[in-house]
């Protein structure tokens, strides 16, 4: 079988901010649903091995569907905001779309599952049109509702299903907003009422089912802050008529009965414990998953709860009184969080995970030496709303992203001595602001500029800290990336004052402990709160999320003003010298393109000529030419003036353009690249057509100053979608074509060559060499696409491949490959490894 042509490398992404979003499955696979998404991530390899696409809204709940034999699962279902459900099954190893149930009118927030008879799948739903619902799904791989609750005007927060003991009838357990837990069975083809249990004192968040022998219990948790554990077991007929022994102090029992196939049994249902420990509304709690030990099927009492006070707790009886006791507790105190939405716990019970409000995984492990300690485990993360824009760095060794959840975040790979294959990971989040993050641009190895939805541009640098840390963790040497940054002046980091949106610098004096009497005693206001909640710490992993959001800012150095409305797109020169910026606009005043030097950070130029706002522009890989594109459907080409002693500074003027008549975009131009020689650029259209412009570089003719005729060089291509994106490779390919890639609306990425001696009359120059398929495509539109600067994939290159003695084969082997970064609008930022070989 030939090599794949496209392998995704990486996702980052994160868990959708609804409760019951992250499953934690037998097989130690976690699946959680990101936008409308479905993503599978192995925790023991640290990446996303799988995204199923299929739900046309947000995914609100994911549950795996676990089998009687502790089996890694073989389903897994998922409900969302489309109104739906759908089931997923495993075929030769790959997730597919089996069965889809359709019949709610509101969003689905709740779903649990269990096998009945002959390997049907019961499953039952809650939505927020005021329904519970239960469906039966066949190995027709069809899907019937069996019963619909109607609560009127409760809502029902969780459901969960499990087995009664002793018999195949199914109990359902809701909790919803009317503070009481509603258990049913389905005797005789009926869903009936066996009785609703009280005690609560606010909205049940979650409850879960556990089977213990011939019992089941049953946890809820709850907004008062606590959760219960009911104890149901079977009542046989003696038991029911012993007389009652006054002297004995028995918890009430509530009793029902159970009719299937003519056989009657009873079922008592008493409470077994309170906990109390939590100081905000509890959201989830998990049961510890039963293991087979010499085997038979061993549930162990361990309850893991999650609460909105940024904690989350280890319950269990304690061995000699059988007393519910809080046995861990794991979290961060104070921080900038909201708490946490749900809590799973792995196969074995050695690491338990939380996901919070902003979508981050929050992960710690049963440390090995010490008994009773936890320590936070490294986990993915990634945006929780639209990634707008990404950048490479100079040298291709990380990626920037900036997103509409108003964060810019720094990935890179994180090589470790003994891993086979380096992971990629969030290592810092530059910026954390007030406004949705709109575009950024590199001017230097480690500074970037970053525009938001206000009308300035600020510009940051990376702290001492940050630089240190990198070095760790890519394996990086420290002296040569502090003599490339200068480090005499770098600050340690950076923090944001209370109320403000500025990264203010941290030095190294700022952090020294004042030791003397005098210096305690207050001398103003301020001082009693301290603006510094930086610390540095040295890393050798990534850090989890608390340490991100607070140690890993970079102070801002600059703000640019000179823009009337929200900041759209950017781009800087490859001498990083100049930088091109514009905002939305919509008339020509505000339509013109600024050039700020990057040396004084003055505005050098403001270039006039679009109508609409610009939304994207390009420098030639040669500085010469700037490209402009906009909403006005037209491109527009700028020149480097040649320097004279009066303007030593670069200076830029009309070079070409297309007018009305000459435009052959009919709809509004998204993106353009230019090819690595600076000889053609590229430009892509809502009318899904993407057309190379050119010849632009002129070849030593005698009068320069003429501009050339620029026309399309080639046939138009016809995506077939909206083309949102568009990027050239930097490196071409064996036969001298160019590589480009297209990114989609629909979240596609399409790979072409473009041969500009072909005939193009005839199409023939394009060829089309590869696509993602749909479980590697994007959920939603393509954002930005970026190919690494340079050949090779980021953390392999110092890894030898096993056999492979001399480096030359092994720099060949590298050679072949290309990356390609996307972000999308589905909350993700994918990383493809290319082989040109295979092209």
């Amino acid at each position: 079988m030939a090599a794949p042509v496209i392998e995704t490398c990486h996702v980052a992404c994160c868990a959708n901010r609804t409760p019951n979003v992250v499953s934690w499955g037998r097989g130690g696979t976690i699946a959680f649903g990101t936008c409308t998404s479905v993503a599978l991530y192995d925790p023991q390899e640290r990446r996303v091995v799988a995204v199923l696409n299929g739900h046309t809204g947000r995914v609100n709940t994911v549950q795996w569907i676990n089998r009687q034999d502790c089996a890694p699962e073989n389903h897994l279902v998922s409900g969302g905001s489309d109104n739906r459900l759908i089931v997923w099954e495993v075929k030769n190893g790959k997730f597919i779309q089996s069965v889809e149930c359709k019949g709610h009118t509101g969003p689905v927030c709740a779903v649990d599952a269990i096998y009945v008879e002959d390997s049907k799948i019961l499953v039952a739903s809650s939505a927020s049109d005021s329904t519970v619902r239960l469906w039966l799904c066949n190995e027709a791989k069809e899907a019937e509702c069996l019963h619909t609750l109607s609560f009127g005007t409760s809502f029902m927060m969780d459901v969960s299903l499990a087995l009664l003991p002793g018999s195949r009838v199914p109990i359902l357990a809701c909790g919803g907003d009317n503070s009481q837990v509603h258990l049913y069975v389905q005797s005789n083809g009926e869903l009936q009422k066996a009785m609703s249990l009280q005690g609560h004192e606010d909205w049940v968040r979650g409850v879960a089912w556990a089977s213990l022998g011939g019992e089941l219990l049953l946890a809820s948790c709850s907004q008062d802050c606590l959760i219960r554990v009911w104890r149901l077991c079977a009542k046989s007929g003696t038991d029911a008529r012993i007389e009652d022994n006054l002297t004995i102090i028995k918890m009430k029992e509530d009793v029902f009965e159970v009719k299937d196939r003519d056989v009657s049994s009873v079922f008592a249902v008493s409470l077994e414990t309170v906990l109390a420990g939590h100081e905000n509304w509890v959201y989830g709690v998990h049961w510890q998953p039963p293991l087979y030990k010499g085997g038979e099927l061993q549930q162990s009492l361990s309850l893991l709860s999650a609460s909105m006070d940024k904690t989350m707790i280890l319950w269990a009886p304690e061995e000699g009184s059988g007393v519910w006791v809080e046995q861990v507790r794991v979290g961060e105190v104070g921080g900038n969080t909201l708490g946490f939405y749900g809590c799973q716990m792995s196969p074995d019970g050695s690491m338990i995970v939380a996901h919070a409000f902003h979508g981050a995984l929050h992960l710690w492990c049963k440390d090995k030496d010490k008994e009773g300690h936890w320590r936070p485990g490294v986990v993915i993360s990634g945006h929780f709303n639209e990634v707008q824009d990404l950048s490479w760095d100079p040298e291709g060794e990380f990626i920037l992203s900036v997103g509409s959840d108003q964060t810019t975040r720094l990935f890179t790979p994180w090589r470790k001595q003994d891993a086979k294959q380096a992971t990629w990971h969030e290592i810092s989040r530059p910026q954390i602001h007030g406004y949705d993050m709109q575009c950024l641009a590199m001017v230097g190895r480690f500074q970037f500029v970053s525009g938001a939805d206000e009308k300035v541009l600020r510009v940051f640098q990376a702290p001492r800290n940050f630089v240190e840390n990198f070095a760790n963790i890519s394996g990086t040497s420290r002296e040569k990336l502090l003599t490339s940054s200068d480090s005499a002046n770098l600050p340690e980091g950076a923090s944001t004052p209370a109320l403000g949106l500025s990264n203010k610098a941290v030095f190294q004096g700022d952090l020294a402990p004042k030791n003397n009497e005098e210096e305690r005693q207050f001398n103003s206001v301020s001082d009693q709160y301290q603006e510094s909640y930086f610390h540095p710490l040295i890393m050798t992993e990534p850090p989890p999320e608390d340490h991100l959001l607070q140690n890993t800012l970079w102070p801002e150095v600059q703000k640019l003003y000179g823009h009337g409305f929200e900041m759209f797109c950017l781009a800087s020169d490859s001498h990083r010298a100049v930088l091109a910026s514009a905002c939305k606009a919509s008339k020509a005043e505000h339509a013109a393109v600024l050039l700020w030097s990057t040396a004084t950070w003055r505005q050098l130029q403001m270039l006039p000529c679009h109508t609409l706002t610009v939304t994207q522009m390009a420098f030639s890989p040669d500085a010469q030419l700037l490209l402009a594109v906009s909403r006005d459907r037209t491109w527009s080409l700028w020149r480097r003036n040649l320097p004279t002693p009066e303007s030593p500074e670069p200076q830029f003027s009309l070079y070409a353009h297309t007018g009305k008549d000459t435009a052959i975009h009919s709809r509004i131009i998204w993106s353009c690249d230019w090819s690595p020689d600076s000889k053609y650029f590229v430009t892509s259209s809502r009318d899904k057509k993407v057309i190379v412009w050119g010849p632009c570089r002129l070849e030593d003719s005698v009068d320069t100053m003429l501009p050339p005729e620029i026309k399309p060089c080639s046939s138009i291509l016809d995506v077939g979608d909206s083309a949102t994106a568009v990027a050239f490779c930097p490196v071409l390919c064996s036969d001298n074509s160019y590589l480009l890639a297209v990114g989609l609306e629909c979240g596609r990425i399409l790979l072409y060559r473009w041969s500009p001696g072909q005939e193009p009359a005839r199409g023939h120059d394009w060829s089309s060499c590869g696509e993602t398929d749909i479980s590697q495509s994007h959920a939603l539109r393509v954002k930005r696409l970026r190919w690494r600067p340079r050949t090779g994939r980021v953390g392999q290159e110092n890894h030898k491949k096993d056999g492979q003695t001399d480096g030359e084969s092994e720099v060949e082997e590298e050679s072949s490959w290309v990356q390609l970064a996307s972000a999308s609008a589905d909350h993700s930022v994918k990383i493809f490894n290319i082989n040109k070989r295979a092209l």
